[in-house]
């Protein structure tokens, strides 16, 4: 039976959704978000454009990538590749912007990855959406301002790139942090090295229905957060500690006060950051964003069973799946400065810059409602978005404050 749009006069209810959604998105993220997405994507017309909201903060934010090699450990996924090697992006509180591009989200080299790893795993249109289009808000090689600053640490969810964290990360900087996202090689859906090498992931599926592939992937993540830790030391002491030696942002080592750490991670992310409080004294304060702290087998991390007295934010969502799973290692952490949170309206992937696009492809058509609220949840961007960056950036201005 062919499906027929309900309709007001002569245009679709589809029509009215799509146009209210984006005139209420249009007081998040500028008004040419409207623009772009009724006219059904980037200049190119390869589809929908999607837009990121703008940070909050009074400082323009700069970005730079490091290639990070770690010549004391191989790679626990590609016995063949030798020392362990990563890339992250440093987002900063930039001291002038003007004649610095604009970061891409992804990528050239990530997207044809991204768009046949993420977009089926995440269940996001196979069409219509033109991936290479969306820009961050950070300016790329930007002048630092000479400011010591916290850093905090991003570790995204499992499967996931470090580029679905640019909206939480844009807006810590805005406010005066430095942000560290981290990828982590075999696991990140794709990272892109130097020279345009693009490594995959091996993840297809959840790592938590496999117990030793779930404590390798966490211990690995907990390394690299270490080894992370130590080049930041080094950069903020005035060595350049990537690989091929590319030029820093002139002031960037000066930005960095590396004895005012943090961290804070996503999923697979959060259970790596808060077992990194755990074992690593030089992480002052982190933010767990829906991680379980136990293994599948139902032992306990450390963290989970020994505590902290160190401030530890566990914050979830209303609509994630395996809640119960999930409070059973959350119940049971100790330490006194442990602080439990729940974002009602939201799913497990509101933490990411998914909050903000999903319901622009819901609008767009390419994406039906039960995925969206699966994804994200059902509240509206203006409100999930936020509401997410009040409660992470909250913890860290109570518990690890930035300079004015």
């Amino acid at each position: 039976m062919e499906h027929k749009e309900a309709t007001t006069g002569n245009v679709s209810r589809r029509a009215v959704t799509t146009s209210g959604v984006l005139a209420a998105a249009a007081l998040l993220f500028g008004g040419g978000v409207a623009r772009a997405a009724a006219t059904g994507g980037s200049a190119g017309g390869q589809g929908l454009t999607l837009r990121l909201p703008a940070p909050t903060g009074p400082y323009p934010v700069g970005a730079t990538s490091l290639h990070l090699i770690d010549r004391s450990r191989r790679d626990p996924w590609d016995a063949g590749s030798g020392a362990r090697e990563m890339m992250v992006t440093v987002l900063y509180p930039a001291r002038a912007v003007h004649g610095h591009p604009v970061a891409p989200q992804l990528t050239a080299g990530a997207v044809e990855w991204y768009r046949g790893i993420d977009v089926q795993v995440h269940h996001l249109p196979a069409a219509g959406v033109d991936w290479a289009a969306t820009r961050t808000h950070a300016h790329l090689g930007a002048p630092a301002q000479p400011v010591r600053r916290p850093v905090l640490l991003y570790g995204p969810g499992g499967g996931d790139p470090r580029t679905m964290g640019s909206t939480l990360a844009e807006e810590l900087a805005s406010h005066g942090y430095v942000v560290v996202t981290m990828d982590h090689p075999g696991d990140s859906s794709e990272v892109e090295f130097p020279g345009d090498r693009v490594r995959d992931t091996f993840l297809r599926g959840d790592a938590r229905t496999d117990p030793e592939l779930f404590r390798a992937l966490i211990d690995t993540r907990v390394a690299d957060t270490r080894f992370v830790l130590d080049q930041l030391e080094a950069l903020a002491a005035g060595r350049n500690p990537d690989a091929e030696g590319r030029p820093l942002p002139t002031g960037l080592g000066r930005a960095l006060d590396p004895r005012r750490v943090g961290a804070y991670g996503h999923s697979a992310g959060g259970t790596a950051t808060a077992q990194t409080l755990y074992e690593d004294p030089r992480i002052a304060a982190a933010a767990n964003l829906e991680g379980y702290l136990d293994h599948p087998t139902g032992e306990l991390y450390p963290i989970a069973r020994y505590g902290t007295d160190r401030p530890l934010l566990l914050l979830g969502t209303e609509g994630f799946d395996h809640r119960e799973e999930l409070d059973r290692s959350w119940s049971v952490t100790r330490g006194r400065r442990v602080e439990r949170r729940r974002l009602g309206g939201t799913a497990h992937w509101a933490f990411t810059d998914y909050a903000a696009t999903a319901p622009q492809m819901q609008a767009a058509g390419l994406m039906p409602p039960a995925a969206r609220t699966a994804l994200v949840g059902a509240s509206a961007p203006e409100r999930s978005v936020p509401l997410v960056r009040r409660s992470v950036r909250g913890f860290f201005a109570h518990h690890l404050p930035a300079p004015h």
